[in-house]
């Protein structure tokens, strides 16, 4: 099977030439192995080889010689290799020596010096719309921060589709999959997250039943600004399960681990006006395919609970925005004031270049959405805030234009890096 080229590649590349090794972090099955023995010369699967921890109490720097760069996949289950290479790059003196991956942080107790100027980073996700071949990338996010205006793309997508994308996900082993393969598929997943890599990841044996429910209820929360206390009320409620703080508190730090679920940050900026900005994250899983996976849903219960579709939408397209923004060196947050003024997605920069992006699954609540995002710029500071690049509307089922008002309006299938 040939190897789908993903976004990430050009900044593993680059990142390998600045540093002695490079950290790819992701979802278990989001592609970070194939993606690195593409670059690599050599592999050690940590997890696979019965003899690693006898060689590695009796000769460790056996396992890191082989062809540079060398792979050394799943690495966290052995967390203490992480210091023998760091003194490895700082022996060998050169770039492009180690690529590490990981589907979770090591253990807690894990005793790692910093990697600081020996390591870099690339954080890696399931395939965008982009990398799937869903959308055409006529629209880049790269040119929609130098403010140029959008031809018409008469490009819409069915509904059908899009839901049956949601379904789908982005794991590259679905990419060829029928949605009802994928179903099983992701179904499967989370039944091994919740009975297996759940405990496994730190040998604290966590009920699966509890994390069942607490997955669910995430899912039904899928990309709001929910509260601890608000999902331990919506569990005991659904799932008639007492689900204490702490044990949320808990499951929630180790899904975080996993990288199960990616909370989208507060974008923290100025306002003119005396109210106050709100600071919770939204809740995100990884792939939108996992919340519908957990929740058990399938075509007919997305199309006839549109509104949930919508946020689950909503999370699709803030999956593929990060994708995207991480190749230009920029994050993705969420606004929300005292007033309940909310914008969907900041896209920001790291030398502070910002563009905002409201997230609709059909082109009904354009006219709304456009007036949200003027409201919202009247309430920034701009002597003390720049003023957006662009201002957006990503739909589901539209095509791509500018407006006579200056707002884009973008359909999924044309967004691309």
């Amino acid at each position: 099977m040939n190897y789908q080229k993903r976004i990430s590649d050009n900044e593993l590349s680059r990142k390998l030439m600045a540093s002695g090794a490079v950290l790819i972090r992701g979802a278990k099955a989001c592609g970070k192995t194939e993606s690195a023995k593409q670059l690599a010369n050599s592999v050690l699967q940590v997890d696979r080889d019965p003899n690693i921890s006898m060689i590695f109490d009796m000769a460790p720097q056996r396992l890191l010689l082989g062809g540079t760069p060398r792979l050394i996949d799943e690495w966290q289950v052995l967390p203490k290799l992480w210091d023998y290479i760091r003194h490895e790059v700082d022996d060998r003196k050169l770039n492009g020596q180690f690529i590490l991956t990981g589907s979770a942080n090591p253990n807690e107790d894990a005793k790692m010096h910093s990697g600081a100027g020996r390591f870099t980073i690339v954080d890696m996700r399931t395939m965008s719309w982009q990398e799937l071949g869903l959308s055409t990338g006529k629209v880049s996010l790269a040119e929609l921060f130098e403010g140029k205006k959008i031809e018409i793309y008469d490009e819409p997508t069915e509904l059908e589709l899009i839901i049956q994308q949601i379904i789908k996900g982005g794991f590259p082993a679905s990419m060829n999959n029928s949605v009802d393969q994928a179903i099983d598929l992701n179904r499967a997943y989370i039944a091994l997250l919740a009975e297996v890599d759940m405990s496994k990841v730190s040998n604290v044996r966590r009920d699966p039943m509890k994390i069942n429910s607490l997955l669910r209820s995430l899912a039904r929360n899928t990309a709001t600004l929910v509260e601890n206390t608000v999902l331990e009320k919506d569990i005991r409620q659904f799932d008639n399960v007492g689900l204490s703080r702490p044990t949320i508190h808990d499951y929630l730090d180790t899904l975080n681990r996993l990288m199960i679920i990616e909370d989208q940050p507060a974008w923290n900026t100025h306002i003119r006006s005396t109210y106050s900005l709100r600071n919770s994250p939204k809740r995100h899983f990884t792939d939108v395919s996992l919340a519908v996976a957990a929740i058990g849903a399938d075509q007919n219960a997305l199309f006839n609970d549109l509104n949930f579709t919508g946020f689950l939408f909503e999370s699709m397209v803030v999956h593929d925005l990060r994708v995207y923004a991480q190749a230009i060196d920029a994050k993705v947050y969420h606004y929300r004031d005292s007033t309940g003024l909310e914008v969907d997605s900041i896209v920001q920069k790291h030398n502070g270049d910002w563009s905002a992006f409201e997230i609709k699954l059909g082109t009904g609540q354009i006219d709304e959405a456009a007036a949200n995002l003027s409201k919202f710029v009247n309430q920034l500071d701009l002597s003390k805030v720049k003023a957006p690049k662009s201002l957006n509307i990503i739909t589901g089922t539209g095509i791509s234009y500018t407006r006579n008002d200056g707002v884009n309006v973008i359909s999924l299938s044309s967004l691309g890096v």
